[in-house]
């Protein structure tokens, strides 16, 4: 199984430090580039052009870090695949203006239309470019959840878009989806068939993949980790993250895997950096539990084995009292 890359995903995973040894310790893990540079494709909104993982699937890999000023907010993947008729995007980007970009680069590849738009879940990231997309007349899809979560957080996501663009006055809106999806369906980009497949719940509400079973490529969203580590989040269901993931694993086993961030990769890099970092913190929250632990002592469960994961420094620890509080009422 070959996979196509640029030398940028060396970088990308390689957290090459951006500052001096005097400064270092007034500075975030992300400002010394333990999280890959903070831009890597200067004098465009994209944090890196985008990749070609197979003949007709390319991705734009985002940064593995949170989202600043620097990468644009471009901090997820934003992925597309090609058909004989039209093309079909995977999120819509955290502004207009990474969709705009995204988009520029689709058309230097084809002139086909853009017809679909899906959204891996309803966070920012995924669904605040949509209206671009809307504009260019593409259908937008989500899951039935990520529908409600775009309901509920709309207002949350133009203040936090605005936030990080540094500007109170940007331009930016959300926009519902024009079809939701609850398990399973398929679409015809012209002699492709894409599927979109919801396995179950993954690390927030509305989580979908994009399967293109012709070119063995599964783009799975943020059902899938590697390079970063996994965000649980309060709403986030590990047990049954555990469940989906195992489905997951069985159908697209032998895949091209394209994780929500981080660079494609295959089902045992991404099983080591979702399915057994779960599998691991319910085991430690349990022990935890059995011995009449506190959340304190959650805190500080050991994850000294995945110090190396970008975003560490901000998850670990709140990954590990989540798990151990929703643990106390399974």
């Amino acid at each position: 199984m070959t996979i196509k890359t640029i030398p940028l995903l060396i970088a990308l995973c390689s957290g090459l430090s951006l500052a001096s040894s005097a400064d270092e310790s007034a500075l975030t893990p992300v400002e010394r580039g333990e999280y890959g540079p903070l831009d890597m494709y200067p004098n465009n909104p994209l944090y890196s052009a985008p990749i070609q993982v197979s003949e007709r699937v390319y991705s734009a890999i985002g940064a593995t870090q949170p989202a600043t000023f620097e990468n644009h907010g471009h901090n997820n993947n934003l992925s597309f695949v090609i058909g004989d008729r039209s093309v079909l995007v995977v999120n819509g980007g955290s502004n207009d203006e990474l969709a705009r970009a995204l988009h520029e680069h689709i058309k230097a590849i084809t002139d086909l239309p853009v017809d679909y738009v899906v959204s891996e879940n309803g966070q920012r990231h995924a669904v605040t470019g949509n209206r671009y997309w809307k504009q260019q007349g593409a259908t937008l899809i989500g899951q039935t959840d990520a529908q409600h979560e775009i309901e509920d957080r709309a207002g949350d996501y133009i203040q936090t878009t605005r936030r990080n663009r540094r500007d109170d006055n940007y331009d930016v809106d959300i926009v519902p989806f024009d079809r939701t999806v609850d398990e399973f369906d398929t679409l015809d980009l012209g002699n492709l068939t894409v599927e979109l497949k919801v396995w179950g719940p993954a690390h927030s509400p509305g989580d979908m993949a994009v399967l293109v079973p012709s070119e063995n490529v599964v783009i799975a969203g943020d059902m899938a980790f590697h390079v970063r580590m996994p965000p649980i989040f309060d709403e986030t269901d590990s047990a049954g993250w555990v469940e989906s993931f195992q489905l997951f694993q069985a159908e697209a086993q032998d895949m091209i895997v394209v994780p929500g961030h981080g660079g494609p990769t295959d089902m045992a890099t991404v099983t080591a950096g979702t399915l057994d970092y779960l599998l691991y913190l319910r085991e430690q929250a349990q022990i935890l539990l059995d011995e009449g632990g506190s959340l304190d002592d959650a805190y500080k469960i050991d994850q000294s084995q995945y110090t190396h994961w970008h975003t560490f420094a901000e998850l670990a620890a709140r990954n590990a009292g989540r798990v151990f509080t929703q643990m106390e009422f399974e």
